[in-house]
């Protein structure tokens, strides 16, 4: 199917390391299913509210520093899904988008623990902040 990134995703991936916009960029020309761009970059301040309200568990999180981004399918009429077969089905377009690229990548969905659906990042051991 894919699609073209709208202005709005491009705007959030500002500041998100180019290797991670590659992988984004590429995910959309293949993937299945729209999908949208909820966030890349990051303010402490942001990430400190997260963590208060339970979305994030750390303040060491990637998007801190542009390694990391936040992607949502969309349903039909536009609106982000939350339902996880969606989250498999862009999931199975990120990773292939990833290896393609030769980029390595980590998905939130595939943690153990505290499951992030949206979640991609580019791992510590192969970018260090």
């Amino acid at each position: 199917m894919g699609f073209q990134l709208t202005a709005r995703d491009r705007q959030r991936l500002h500041g998100v390391h180019l290797d991670l916009v590659r992988v984004v960029e590429r995910a959309a020309l293949t993937s299945p299913i729209r999908f949208t761009v909820l966030e890349g970059l990051r303010t402490l301040e942001t990430q400190r509210r997260y963590m208060a309200q339970g979305k994030s568990k750390t303040l060491n999180s990637r998007h801190l520093t542009g390694h990391a981004v936040d992607l949502a399918p969309l349903e039909d009429d536009g609106d982000v899904s939350w339902h996880w077969p969606f989250y498999h089905k862009l999931a199975a377009a990120v990773k292939a988008s990833a290896s393609a690229a030769g980029v390595p990548l980590e998905w939130g969905g595939d943690w153990r623990n505290f499951k992030d659906g949206p979640h991609w990042q580019l791992p510590f051991k192969a970018y260090p902040k």
